[in-house]
């Protein structure tokens, strides 16, 4: 080696310890390098499945159908009022919580009773709803859009819409009769 630094003109000696030194540090300098890449693979790794998870976990897929018609009566005017039940199936991948429910068209309002329903993923709940129906235009062809208010399992509330068939459902084939009963007493 030569020494090119004018103020010490000494001749360069060969250290090999000095040497061993340098070869010993950039050997850390690449174990740390290394490590640090793995660590921040597997860091990265993690969050990816948590935000993963979160978004499983935040999604609402439902069903809902018309699943029973019970007691209740009308008016002279031909509206029936009406206890019922609103099939609701968990199609999302985890357990919701229905809290509220409501649909509303001409003809046809939907409120639920304010008991809510856990329902597991894949799993069907029945949530109790108060029906009015009005005879002559309640079962028009456009489907009713109910909205559902539900809570995901990491405590998010979210609604979450879906369209019910009421023409041809259990909800009108249980009121046809009372319908009929009520429009024969509104035309005498």
């Amino acid at each position: 080696m030569i020494d090119l630094d004018e103020q010490n003109r000494q001749p360069a000696v060969y250290n090999p310890d000095r040497l061993m030194r340098r070869s010993t540090m950039v050997v850390r300098l690449v174990a740390v390098f290394l490590v640090g890449a793995v660590l921040g693979g597997v860091g990265v790794n993690e969050l990816r499945d948590s935000q993963e998870e979160r978004d499983r976990v935040a999604s609402v897929s439902l069903v809902a159908i018309p699943a029973s018609v019970g007691s209740g009566g009308g008016d002279v005017k031909g509206v029936l009022q009406m206890d019922g039940q609103l099939a609701v199936i968990n199609t999302g991948p985890a357990p919701i919580t229905v809290v509220a429910v409501a649909g509303e068209r001409p003809g046809v309002l939907v409120r639920g009773t304010g008991k809510s329903v856990l329902l597991r993923a894949g799993g069907t709940g029945w949530v109790e709803v108060k029906l009015s129906l009005e005879c002559a235009t309640a079962f028009g062809s456009e489907p009713l859009s109910m909205r559902l208010a539900v809570e995901t399992a990491d405590r998010q509330a979210r609604e979450a819409t879906y369209p019910v068939a009421v023409t041809g459902s259990v909800w009108h084939r249980g009121v046809e009769r009372p319908c009929e009963h009520l429009l024969r007493v509104g035309q005498a």
